[in-house]
């Protein structure tokens, strides 16, 4: 009689990633696009009683929640940092795609920081994704909701502008590729180039 050998394979842990119910979204004023009114919608959205921590794995196929990402856009004098997305960025659907936001997922790793889970998180995706030798001060500016595209049915953006001194943001991921300043009114003319949540922040944020 012979033995064999089994090994357990060790799965990863699923990423708990912050979301809230799209019901909750509904209530307090659906939109579609961007919109600026964040004292409307920042207190409750980030509060615990709707907040809530679910596995990303779900959430990407749950329209019945959206998964709520700080997206931050670099300005340095009238240029703004943009890139475009390589195939190694872990979004399938946005390879290829010129963006000006750099930001992700809030998780349960940013639980155990100094500030709130939400700033943390935010600190966190910058710090991942850029090198960022600049001073700067930063705003909340508004929300983006797109549910005309799969991405967007299942996101809720909280668009912050950062004002920096310098043009000093280098890439850290290699999913970012041809990274630049340029000025918006370039960008706008590029519009098609980018992916949606961009195209609704140039316009809404720089289209004067």
């Amino acid at each position: 009689m012979t033995e064999t050998a089994t090994t357990n394979a060790v799965e990863a842990p699923v990423e708990q990633v912050l979301v809230i119910p799209t019901a909750v979204f509904h209530e307090i004023g659906h939109f579609q696009g961007f919109c600026d009114d964040m004292d409307r919608y920042l207190e409750i959205i980030l509060d615990p009683i709707h907040a809530s921590y679910r596995p990303r794995n779900e959430m990407e196929e749950d329209p019945s929640f959206k998964q709520l990402i700080p997206y931050c856009i670099f300005r340095s004098g009238n240029s703004v940092f943009n890139y475009r997305r390589g195939n190694d960025q872990g979004e399938a659907r946005l390879h290829a795609k010129r963006s000006v936001g750099v930001g992700g997922h809030v998780s349960t790793l940013d639980l155990n920081g100094v500030g709130s889970p939400y700033a943390e998180g935010m600190k966190r995706e910058i710090e991942e994704e850029i090198h960022l030798d600049a001073q700067w001060t930063e705003r909340c500016v508004g929300l983006i909701n797109d549910d005309e595209t799969e991405v967007g049915k299942v996101h809720l953006g909280i668009v912050h502008i950062f004002e920096l001194d310098s043009p000093k943001v280098a890439p850290r991921e290699k999913s970012m590729i041809n990274a630049e300043f340029a000025r918006p009114d370039d960008l706008l003319r590029e519009l098609g180039e980018f992916e949606t949540w961009s195209q609704i922040c140039l316009k809404a944020l720089f289209d004067q």
